[in-house]
């Protein structure tokens, strides 16, 4: 990119603030931003000596709680070295001054995040091996001792997805640019459904799907789990949930699901298998009841794809014509729920 400013940040404030605060890393520097990152806008930087990725709040007026790449941050820094991959975080800058807006820097990790969840790319048997990936992934990020890694303030203990439900309908009302039956039609059920066996003892990614992952250039391991922003401290069955939920939804960029695929002959898990091979991983004693998670997830993603719309409508998307895209796709993710729960 060769504008000294984007319309998320100012790239010659950038410069002086990495040579005072990395000042190993050498310019001339070379932007680019990332097609992926709809919520927190990301670039890639490209130095003499190496390459860094940028990743920054959005301008302009943002949602109270959304946009957190302070968690980010906080839970990559804290996962650094475990059995979770993450990239090495550099520095956290809150004010927003320094560039234009606040940013953290990260360590660039050589992988490929693959936005078509049947990649169609690849054979059945390297379609297994990356499933199998995922799932080892996320067995090993609920598989997490919070304390050890200092984490036990991230989140509040007990009634996850009742906060969770209380959260996302409050960000979907204040991004609301119109009525949506099946919508509305969800939330109620998810209200008067809370279920009595909520938990909060797991790290929770909060959006736990293929291409938030990425994976090597040759072998296809998990090689860093990104896009953090909403983590906490929750029930694990919403990241397995979300999972299916997505696999659940048409093929294509928008819908980014399975729908109507051979798995077998694809090399793709169903449901029941992956569920219960993620099952003896953590060591659950039973297949984890997803019936209400599923749903919630279903819900969580029609709010953000609406913050995803009223931002395009509002100017300051990331990537405003794939926001006006996927924002179609609203009433669908609640139709899909409702579907699932024979409503």
């Amino acid at each position: 990119m060769s504008s000294k400013e984007s319309n998320f940040l100012n790239f010659d404030k950038l410069v002086r603030a990495l040579e005072v605060r990395l000042p190993k890393f050498k310019g001339p520097c070379k932007f680019t931003k990332t097609p992926h990152g709809q919520s927190n806008p990301t670039f890639i930087v490209s130095g003499l000596n190496g390459v860094l990725v940028v990743r920054c709040k959005p301008r302009g007026v943002l949602l109270k709680s959304a946009h957190m790449i302070e968690r980010e941050f906080k839970v990559m820094k804290a996962l650094y070295n475990s059995k979770v991959p993450v990239p090495k975080m550099y520095y956290l800058c809150e004010d927003p001054e320094e560039i234009g807006t606040p940013y953290y820097v990260m360590e660039f990790v050589e992988g490929k995040a693959y936005l078509d969840p049947s990649l169609p790319e690849f054979s059945a048997e390297s379609r297994a091996f990356l499933y199998d990936q995922m799932n080892l992934g996320l067995a090993n990020l609920h598989s997490v001792k919070i304390k050890s890694i200092g984490l036990e303030d991230f989140g509040k203990s007990g009634s996850y997805f009742a906060r969770q439900l209380s959260i996302w309908g409050r960000q979907y009302q204040l991004s609301k640019t119109e009525d949506i039956f099946e919508v509305d039609t969800l939330y109620d059920w998810l209200n008067n459904n809370l279920p009595l066996d909520q938990k909060a003892d797991n790290l929770v990614h909060g959006d736990w799907r293929i291409d938030n992952l990425l994976f090597g250039n040759e072998g296809l391991s998990l090689s860093a789990v990104l896009d953090w922003e909403i983590s906490t401290i929750g029930d694990g069955r919403a990241d397995l949930a979300n999972q299916l939920m997505q696999w659940a939804m048409p093929l294509g960029m928008e819908g980014r699901g399975l729908e109507g695929i051979n798995r077998k002959e694809f090399g793709i898990p169903e449901d029941l298998e992956y569920i219960e091979k993620y099952t003896r991983r953590t060591g659950l004693s039973n297949v984890p009841d997803l019936r209400f998670p599923l749903a919630f997830c279903f819900f969580r993603m029609s709010a953000i794809l609406q913050g995803v719309k009223k931002r395009a409508l509002d100017g300051n998307a990331s990537n405003p014509e794939m926001a006006i895209k996927v924002g179609k796709m609203i009433p669908e993710y609640s139709r899909r729920a409702l579907t699932h729960l024979g409503l």
